[in-house]
């Protein structure tokens, strides 16, 4: 080990140069890399019984206690990690300031056509060019987008875990391992003081030309590539920030073992009611106020249970977003975020609550306004909290996740269908009809809607249309 360091992992993937890497890190004094210590199909190396006497069976019982046998080996121990090497270590490595991440890449069109080779020919070392074998690898694009998903995935995880704890990487390029001067400035990095004169010579290339000619079906692997998306050009930007699950606000019904896990702003009043409707009681005897704990023990005593979700509309969720907790002063707005939008921002609703003068055309004003600003809280650009109740539905079923996703996610317009439907399935022989429940605004959603309001609101919430599929709401049934 050294003074910043008690071991050190190569995070990398195959075919990506990380055996020629191991082997130039070997040849520093005091460094010992040891090999994929962690693949889930053998330990070290497929050749090898156990790595520091521990082998297969030992290290699936317990990770932890290989990874403190290199920390506690003298000198400088680490191995290589992929992406699919097990998965109970990757968080202890990521939150460890005193174990060294060196994060190798190398293009993903070369890592993959070299795979395929590797896997055609069955040579995955090359030490003597003599007894190199040829064979071209075949394209598929199914397999190469998966190939670039888990790679991307991959490497967004560690950059955020290490972004998070204030961490650095020593980043190295599959390009950089044939510079001596980076592989020395790496071993400074390390605290290794010894230097290399030279780089290993052991292993070589296998396919140093271009992939084009590497390809049997290139033509195909050119049209493919062509549909890729490299720069995102497409991806609906997401600056959200991430939402828990809100366990408190969930809902079950009194008797019938139903969770309704409700997304803020949706047809909450309407849910509640038909809740109650479904057991015969009143709307305050259904069960609430949940903790993550007595949530689960609610699960672990209700074996069968459904949970569900209810989305809306992004423009009609925004319309009641506003008029609930924008525009009207009654109880449950907001009424510091509204003073602030009308001080701030300009928005034009009245002082108070909305009177006789405050008219159709003001209020489509108001209300376009007001989807204005959503883009731009949405996007991170203000001040003002992103409240629950005009966030994405992506992004707060995302928080839900993070407890218990809901078992079915019904759409406002299809409660009359699947509700029931849910609650045949728990028992019910014929379940009461949801009633709908009118939004507290001065004026209707139709009376306001055109092609603008719909335009921003396909803006403001591109996430949730294209997630969802929704059309606009004019076309809405």
């Amino acid at each position: 080990m050294t003074d910043r360091f008690d071991a050190f992992v190569v995070f990398a993937e195959m075919r990506t140069g990380s055996n020629f890497l191991e082997a130039n890190l070997n040849a520093f004094d005091g460094v010992t890399c040891h090999g994929e210590a962690f693949n889930p199909h053998f330990v070290g190396y497929p050749n090898r019984d156990a790595v520091l006497s521990i082998d297969l069976k030992t290290r699936d019982r317990d990770p932890h206690a290989l990874l403190q046998r290199i920390r506690d080996e003298p000198g400088l121990g680490g191995f290589r990690y992929f992406h699919d090497h097990d998965p109970r270590i990757l968080q202890t490595l990521l939150d460890d300031p005193r174990i060294a991440k060196i994060v190798l890449t190398r293009n993903p069109l070369d890592s993959y056509v070299s795979r395929k080779i590797a896997q055609a020919t069955g040579q995955w070392k090359l030490t003597n060019v003599k007894r190199r074998k040829d064979a071209l690898a075949v394209f598929d694009a199914a397999e190469f987008e998966a190939h670039m998903e888990a790679l991307q995935a991959f490497q967004v995880q560690i950059t955020g875990a290490l972004q998070r704890s204030g961490q650095t990487a020593f980043h190295v390029a599959y390009e950089d391992l044939q510079d001596v001067a980076v592989m020395n400035g790496l071993a400074q990095w390390l605290g290794v003081a010894s230097q290399l004169e030279a780089l290993d010579g052991g292993l070589k290339r296998q396919n140093p030309q271009p992939a084009r000619d590497k390809v049997a079906n290139a033509d195909e692997m050119e049209r493919a590539l062509a549909r890729l998306d490299r720069f995102n050009l497409h991806r609906t930007p997401n600056f959200e920030p991430r939402r828990g699950p809100v366990v408190p606000s969930y809902l079950a019904a009194a008797r019938t073992p139903l969770l309704y896990m409700p997304i803020r702003s949706g047809p909450e009043a309407a849910v509640r009611r038909w809740l109650a409707a479904l057991d015969g009681v009143d709307e305050g005897a259904l069960i609430g106020g949940f903790r993550q704990s007595g949530l689960r023990q609610w699960m672990r005593d209700r074996p069968g249970f459904r949970s569900f979700t209810v989305i809306r509309h992004p423009l009609a969720r925004a319309h009641d977003a506003f008029c609930s907790r924008i525009l009207s002063t009654d109880e449950g707005a907001f009424l510091g975020i509204r003073r602030t939008l009308r001080r701030a921002h300009d928005l034009p609703i009245p002082e108070g609550a909305p009177d006789e003068g405050y008219g159709v055309d003001a209020h489509r004003a108001a209300f376009t306004a007001w989807l204005e600003f959503v883009k731009a809280n949405l996007a991170g650009q203000t001040a003002i909290r992103l409240d629950g109740h005009w966030a994405t539905q992506a992004q707060c079923l995302q928080g839900m996740a993070e407890f218990a996703l809901p078992d079915m996610i019904v759409r406002e317009a299809e409660m009359p269908a699947y509700l029931p439907a849910l609650a045949m399935q728990t028992g019910h022989a014929a379940p009461p009809d949801p009633e709908a429940v009118a939004t507290r605004a001065p004026y209707s959603l139709a009376q306001i809607y055109d092609d603008r309001i719909e335009a921003l609101a396909r803006d403001a919430y591109a996430r949730d249309y294209i997630t969802f599929g929704f059309d606009d709401w004019g076309h809405v049934p």
